[in-house]
């Protein structure tokens, strides 16, 4: 009964944070007159491709789906009866902005006052057209014409806007709203899945497009495309449409074409994606805007269908997201050539031309030279612009190295808290007043518990998987034994190994006086009392605690003097008690997925190399008896929230450890159906996050979140399975973007931010340090170089720089942990749990690999390699299945051969 009513309560919270217009329930919907005119009849067509369905009165979609499934509707039809009022948005619809002289920009929305447009006479391929004045203002100064047509059996959504006027009038703004149906409100997981869609947006001017996709991951894929003066230009939020925005509704967004009037005013002195920019009509002049609706086959089908449309098809190797010592690849498949080359800021990037691959697909050299966002306008020998969003970030290592030292100073509590006992920790921050977060109303934040407490100690810990650090070690072992172990976690009693939900709670009747500030609101149900704080029920918690325990018996067992506070033993068996503590003592959420629940895949894998065959059997049986249950279930992603994509990561990871294929295959599509790739960094590999700023964000709304820790954690699964079909690139394209999404919001001066916001009126980091541990968590267990050849783009790296001499490949490491490398066309997986690789070397023709391992330091005499492929053994002593190679002075070269039988060279 705890659990539902914490589940109700933060549906309550939900509900009652999110103010749109003051309409914060669904019911309020239905007491709005209907105005959309749905009691007539409807239009209905079949093209090619789709069944059509209009309202009558409006000519807006009532339904949109593909021929070849009737039951299927990619808009929300199903809410048709209950958002047929005015000021909720259709696809048909249009927003317009429009300046006369010199007066100032008004607003124009078919959707704002319903009436019924006056139909006109149809001819050849015009299924449906409509003179739009009657739901328009009438001191409009244009007037507007929609046209559903076939062009090539293909169907086009056109506009026709004239000035009717004898003055020049200037549109400032024009968008279409993008309204399908996200909408999950009083839906089942199974039925979600099954008829709800996500779309993204390629923000990318004329090359622009939006892909919506079915949550199952099936197919067919929508994809909107510009067919006429439709360059994507802003992606705008819709939020004047009163469908209540929660938990269950991310909200929809127009594409705008023209978005010079909210630049100028909603969005003043916000950098956007694209420059804004306005059309001026002369008297009487008429321009068209058409966009066009197509089928692919399935998401991985995408790219393939926008060749097939003669649109730009763009790859970013390794991403969008470029550290500034890699030497970075564009491949730009498209007939036509590049006129010019226009970056911004001017010296951001330095990109080159670098010829053409067999199949004539452009090649281009791209590197980072400014650190923040860049941006690169492709212009086209026919007209046709593009733009590529880049993110230019510090060298891997320096951005951990800044991250951990920040995360140490800045971020770490050792003053006096007699009350609460958070000292000595990493606690949870605010950049924009630069002060650690001691209070606040949501209790967790400045409870070191919850993702957006435990977040920053989280991180702090598992950054030294990547680069330990011994002074910073040392601290984290005060904070360990102190406020960690005994105080966080229960040591003793009933309770033992359980996690608290917060170690800050709010009681201003038992405290003095002063112990709480008077400029915080604490009149809500977050500002948990010490009962509710204490409670170690919520399985959230555990994987955090585990994790700490997991890195530090890493670095004791592989490293000499880095950890000296508790032996190796000690920790492991910590970690091992906490994963059994979880489904102990929090049972109803424990039966979901867990953010960063891979871990518990991790110290089982440990306890086996260990040889504590006990626990790694109990372990074993534990999560055997979870995974059981996903398996019987269709759609196994719940959580504490009526749709989460934070469950997919372990659900993944267990599936495939007992062989669920079929499950993880499931759960593999479900995450590429809300994780992109796109030529965009804040899309690119963006697992989707909508409602976390509300818990552990600063500026609180429900906002599509850019690099939230939901990309990196669905990276694990997705390289993962990479590494099983190393020929689908379209994999290590997903999951690379979401693995360097999880570094790309760090700041120059190392704070990790909880997401970025992607409203236009923002475009910035949000401003405390939140729940992004979890995301760093993704970055640091996973962070890996990969090695692979596509047969026309040829051999690629991620996470390295290449360099072909003959017919060998090398490779010289550019990750922080530089610990991990997967050559693909052999199936080999080389890890460190000590030492890392400077650089390796891979003769294509006789399969020789030799691996360059950097020089031993104080605290790491010998490395500790794994392979996983088949390769030869190597004259070391293993110890838990790892070669135990003691390092030189200098650098240490390895020499093993691949079996060529998995090679697909020639």
């Amino acid at each position: 009964m705890k659990t539902q009513a914490y589940f109700l309560s933060l549906f309550i919270f939900l509900m009652g944070t999110i103010k749109v217009h003051g309409q914060n329930y669904w019911s309020s919907l239905e007491e709005k007159e209907s105005t959309l005119g749905i009691a007539e009849v409807y239009q209905k067509f079949k093209t090619p491709d789709f069944h059509i369905k209009l309202v009558k009165a409006s000519q807006t979609v009532a339904s949109l789906g593909p021929a070849q499934d009737t039951h299927f509707d990619f808009t929300p039809g199903d809410r048709l009866e209950l958002r047929d009022k005015d000021g909720l948005y259709h696809l048909g619809d249009i927003n317009l902005r429009i300046k006369e002289g010199k007066n100032e920009w008004k607003s124009y929305s078919t959707a704002s006052q319903r009436k019924a447009v006056k139909p006109l006479e149809v001819t050849g391929n015009i299924l449906a057209a409509a003179d739009l004045t009657n739901t328009l203002p009438e001191d409009i100064p244009v007037s507007v014409t929609r046209f559903y047509e076939l062009i090539n059996g293909q169907l086009v959504l056109r506009f026709q806007i004239t000035n009717k006027t004898h003055l020049a009038v200037e549109i400032g703004a024009l968008g279409v709203p993008m309204v399908f149906n996200n909408i999950l409100e009083g839906k089942s997981l199974v039925e979600t899945h099954a008829q709800n869609v996500f779309f993204d947006p390629y923000i990318g001017l004329d090359a622009g497009y939006l892909e919506a996709k079915r949550l199952n991951g099936q197919g067919p894929a929508l994809l909107v495309l510009p067919e006429e003066n439709m360059a994507f230009e802003a992606y705008r939020p819709l939020l004047d449409d009163p469908t209540p925005r929660s938990i269950v509704f991310e909200g929809f967004h127009e594409w705008m074409v023209y978005s010079k009037a909210y630049a100028e005013e909603e969005w003043k002195g916000v950098e956007q994606w694209n420059p804004p920019t306005s059309l001026v009509l002369q008297p009487g002049e008429r321009k068209d805007f058409a966009l066009k609706f197509v089928l692919a086959a399935g998401i991985e089908k995408i790219q393939e269908k926008l060749r097939e449309e003669k649109r730009p098809v763009t790859r970013g190797i390794p991403g969008y997201v470029i550290p500034q010592d890699i030497r970075a690849q564009l491949f730009i498949d498209y007939d036509h050539k590049i006129k010019s080359i226009e970056i911004t800021p001017k010296g951001a990037l330095r990109i080159q031309q670098d010829g053409f691959t067999e199949k004539g697909v452009k090649k281009m050299l791209v590197e980072g030279k400014k650190w923040g966002r860049s941006r690169v306008i492709l212009t086209y020998e026919n007209g046709l612009k593009q733009s590529i969003n880049y993110k230019v970030i510090k060298p891997e290592t320096e951005v951990v190295d800044d991250f951990g030292n920040f995360l140490m100073t800045k971020q770490w509590f050792d003053q006096a808290d007699p009350i609460f006992k958070r000292n000595p920790s990493v606690i949870s921050y605010d950049y924009e007043t630069k002060e650690q977060l001691t209070q606040d109303s949501r209790a967790w934040v400045a409870g070191l518990s919850d993702e957006g407490g435990a977040g920053s100690w989280l991180a702090a810990i598992m950054k030294q998987l990547v680069q330990p650090e011994k002074a910073e070690i040392e601290k984290l072992q005060k904070f360990i034994d102190h406020t960690l172990w005994g105080h966080i976690q229960y040591s003793e009693g009933k309770h033992q190994y359980g996690v608290k939900k917060s170690v800050f709670y709010y009681a201003p009747d038992s405290l003095p006086k002063g112990t709480y500030l008077d400029s915080i609101n604490y009149d809500t149900w977050a500002a948990w009392n010490h009962q509710q704080a204490n409670d170690p029920g919520r399985s959230y918690n555990y994987p955090h605690v585990a994790a700490a325990y997991w890195v530090m018996y890493r670095l004791a067992r592989y490293h000499e003097g880095l950890v000296d506070n508790r032996p190796w033993e000690w920790y492991l068996k910590q970690a091992y008690h906490t994963s059994i503590a979880m489904v102990e003592h929090a049972p109803y959420y424990a039966q979901f997925g867990q953010m960063e629940g891979s871990v518990f895949l991790f110290i089982l894998e440990d306890l086996k190399n260990e040889n504590l065959e006990a626990m790694a059997s109990d372990l074993e049986a534990r999560m055997h008896s979870r995974a059981i249950h996903w398996k019987a279930l269709e759609y196994p992603f719940g959580s504490e929230m009526p749709w989460d994509s934070t469950g997919q990561e372990e659900v993944y990871m267990w599936s495939d450890y007992f062989g669920y294929d079929h499950k993880a295959r499931v759960t593999l599509d479900a995450i590429l159906a809300y994780m992109p790739t796109l030529p965009h960094w804040a899309y690119n590999g963006n697992a989707r996050r909508y409602w976390d700023f509300l818990y552990g964000g600063k500026l609180s709304r429900v906002e599509r979140q850019i690099h939230h820790y939901g990309s990196s954690l669905n990276a694990i699964p997705v390289l993962k399975q990479f590494r099983k079909s190393p020929e689908n690139l379209y994999l290590l394209q997903v999951g690379y973007g979401g693995l360097l999404g999880g570094i790309a919001n760090i700041t120059q001066d190392g704070f990790g931010p909880a997401a970025f916001h992607s409203y236009p009126s923002t475009l910035r980091i949000d401003y405390l340090s939140g729940d992004y541990g979890s995301g760093f968590y993704g970055y640091a267990v996973n962070t890996a170089t990969y090695i692979t050849k596509d047969e026309d783009l040829g051999w690629l790296a991620f996470g390295g720089n290449l360099e072909i001499k003959g017919e060998t490949v090398h490779v010289k490491l550019t990750t922080a942990a530089k610990s991990k490398i997967f050559i693909a066309p052999a199936q080999v997986w080389l890890t460190l749990d000590a030492g890392t690789f400077h650089e390796v070397s891979y003769h294509t023709k006789t399969g020789r690999l030799k691996l360059s391992l950097n020089a031993k330091d104080d605290y790491t005499p010998s490395a500790f390699l794994r392979i996983e492929g088949n390769a030869e053994d190597l004259a070391y002593t293993k110890i838990g299945g790892a070669y135990k190679i003691p390092l030189e002075e200098e650098k240490t070269d390895i020499v093993l051969h691949i079996d060529k039988g998995h090679d697909g060279e020639d």
